[in-house]
């Protein structure tokens, strides 16, 4: 199997000018129609993106796990995972796509990176919605994407109220209204710091003991905000992001395993398969078997 790199997509790839960086919208048939050779392949953003399935059905495949798609289904995804789809023909919907700051920007005290399904990396990227909340929140991806094409004046400004608006509705669905009081939005803040700690320092420091001496907290409290945040452990944290890094360079890297172990900061070859194993139920060779027959 011939190895690939992932590219990673900014909004400029998408837009026909350059005069718009920061936000992009179209209904997913004419997106994937235009962009299919880069959205079909494996692939990164490092920006926001929210998709609503309206027709057709398939498979959005996520990190290496596989989402169904089918008319109703909501997928957020922040910057920096890995995806790509497998579609019918008949699909539609609409897509919608932002940078940080164009949202950011336009409020006070409201975050992108605060919504719930944002917020973590280990959330799930998957909304489905009851029919109960179906025909209002298909109604503002409408609007987002009718205001988008309009091109009429300030638009921008409107499309970001509509997207506060949609972000509230889709939490609504996402979370459960007593998981959102203050004590768990100030841990999720704080989960947030861990995980990008995490991300910068996964191949060096794999010990709780010293997340929490980073994050200036012991290592019972550091525990406590995650199991709450996210109910697991924060060493599920740090072994997650180890497996995924190694997926990755298994599936799209040139280097044999032997390498990626030694890039992942472990010595005992014997040692990371045992872990590997334990935390996936297969071993890194049987992963690479399943990737080729994709």
């Amino acid at each position: 199997m011939k190895k690939r790199t992932i590219p990673v997509y900014d909004i400029d790839a998408f837009q026909d000018t350059r005069d718009e960086s920061e936000f992009y919208a179209s209904h997913i048939r004419l997106h994937i129609k235009k962009h299919n050779q880069m959205v079909l392949l494996p692939h990164k953003h490092n920006f926001y993106m929210s998709l609503l399935f309206t027709a057709g059905s398939g498979t959005h495949i996520i990190e290496f796990v596989k989402y169904k798609i089918e008319p109703g289904v909501v997928f957020m995804l922040g910057p920096g995972k890995v995806h790509t789809y497998e579609l019918s023909d008949d699909i539609d919907g609409i897509i919608f796509f932002h940078t940080k700051e164009f949202f950011d920007l336009n409020f006070t005290f409201e975050r992108v990176a605060h919504y719930p399904f944002f917020s973590s990396v280990r959330n799930s990227p998957l909304i489905v919605l009851p029919k109960p909340s179906t025909e209002k929140i298909e109604g503002l991806f409408n609007d987002i994407v009718g205001e988008y094409e309009g091109r009429n004046f300030m638009r921008l400004k409107i499309i970001c109220s509509y997207i506060h608006l949609l972000y509230i509705a889709l939490t609504r669905v996402y979370l459960p209204e007593k998981l959102m009081d203050s004590q768990n939005l100030r841990y999720l803040s704080k989960v947030q710091q861990l995980e990008d700690l995490i991300d910068k320092n996964f191949r060096t420091i794999k010990s709780v003991h010293n997340f929490a001496k980073l994050m200036f907290v012991s290592e019972k409290h550091l525990n406590r905000m995650v199991k709450t945040s996210l109910n697991k452990t924060t060493s599920d944290l740090i072994s997650e992001r180890i497996i995924l890094e190694a997926k990755r360079e298994l599936a799209f890297s040139k280097k044999n395993v032997s390498e990626i172990i030694d890039e992942l900061g472990y010595d005992d070859s014997a040692y990371f398969f045992r872990f590997f194993k334990k935390k996936t139920s297969i071993t890194p060779s049987e992963f690479l078997n399943q990737v080729r027959n994709q």
